[in-house]
């Protein structure tokens, strides 16, 4: 196929561009190639490139940046979307997009499925929601994907910072009263690939297996990394006054996705040892 890659320096972007370019056409476009928040840009980049599936990696992901750059966080996350919506329509391209588990309130108890209501806490998880209603809109073929707690190899990240503090520290203190589950990039690039050679459509939640706090996600990554003289506290999110709320609960259900595929994610416990073998980082 001939794919193209929004955002393909990202995070998720340059994985899936590792991945998808040994079996297909490959092209990657990210900032300073055009600007997602101009319809004119996104009309032309696909145009020019005339691919098969255009693959949206790009995000404005700061969550609590977006509480106070409301305007660049919707132009990004939601006319963004539309804009790539309305450069594919009627062109049989499938448009791939992910969005969040901060879409959701976070009271439910069990993993949240496709068909759960959402309802955003924060500016970030709303912008999101509203790209994807635009995708729905104005798109006649798409791929929808959420997921959560990402982290991987290139930008910023919950991995990258705690070994970062701890090589700075010798105490953290992490919260413990948000549940979630922790994706590493390359894995759900992997999926990702799934989903597209497989001519899947609709919505899938994916993330990696299981579920754990922030807190017990910083203790595997120290023990892992083998920093046993780093102390990991506990302690309430109201103790850091964010300016974004979070939900207490995000764990997202990946049922759909592996019986679409056969497939199921690894346990997060897995993907984060071999991330951090990859990186040269664990003991």
């Amino acid at each position: 196929m001939k794919i193209l890659i929004l955002g393909h320096r990202g995070m998720l972007g340059s994985d899936l561009m590792l991945r998808m370019m040994a079996a297909h056409d490959v092209t990657g476009k990210d900032v300073g190639d055009f600007d997602i928040t101009v319809e004119d840009d996104c009309g032309c980049v696909i145009a020019e490139c005339s691919p098969d599936v255009v693959i949206n990696a790009a995000a404005y992901t700061n969550v609590d940046g977006c509480e106070t750059d409301r305007e660049r966080c919707f132009a990004v996350n939601a006319v963004g979307v539309k804009n790539i919506a309305l450069a594919c329509r009627g062109k049989g391209i499938r448009i791939v997009h992910f969005s969040t588990d901060y879409i959701f309130d976070g009271r439910k108890e069990t993993p949240y499925v496709e068909e759960d209501e959402p309802a955003p806490l924060n500016v970030y998880g709303a912008s999101k929601l509203e790209g994807e209603r635009f995708l729905q809109a104005f798109s006649d073929r798409w791929l929808l994907i959420r997921t959560a707690w990402l982290y991987g190899k290139n930008g910023k990240n919950f991995v990258k910072t705690i070994l970062e503090k701890a090589a700075a520290v010798k105490t953290l203190d992490v919260v413990d009263d948000q549940i979630g589950a922790p994706t590493y990039s390359w894995d759900l690039a992997a999926a990702v690939q799934l989903l597209v050679e497989g001519g899947h459509e609709g919505l899938f939640h994916l993330t990696n297996r299981g579920r754990c706090s922030w807190h017990e996600f910083a203790c595997k990554i120290m023990q892992y990394a083998g920093k046993n003289d780093v102390t990991v506290r506990p302690i309430p999110s109201a103790d850091l006054a964010r300016p974004a709320v979070r939900p207490a609960w995000s764990v997202l259900s990946s049922r759909k996705f592996s019986e679409a595929t056969g497939k199921t994610m690894r346990f997060w416990q897995i993907a984060l040892q071999d991330y951090l073998e990859r990186t040269g980082c664990r003991k």
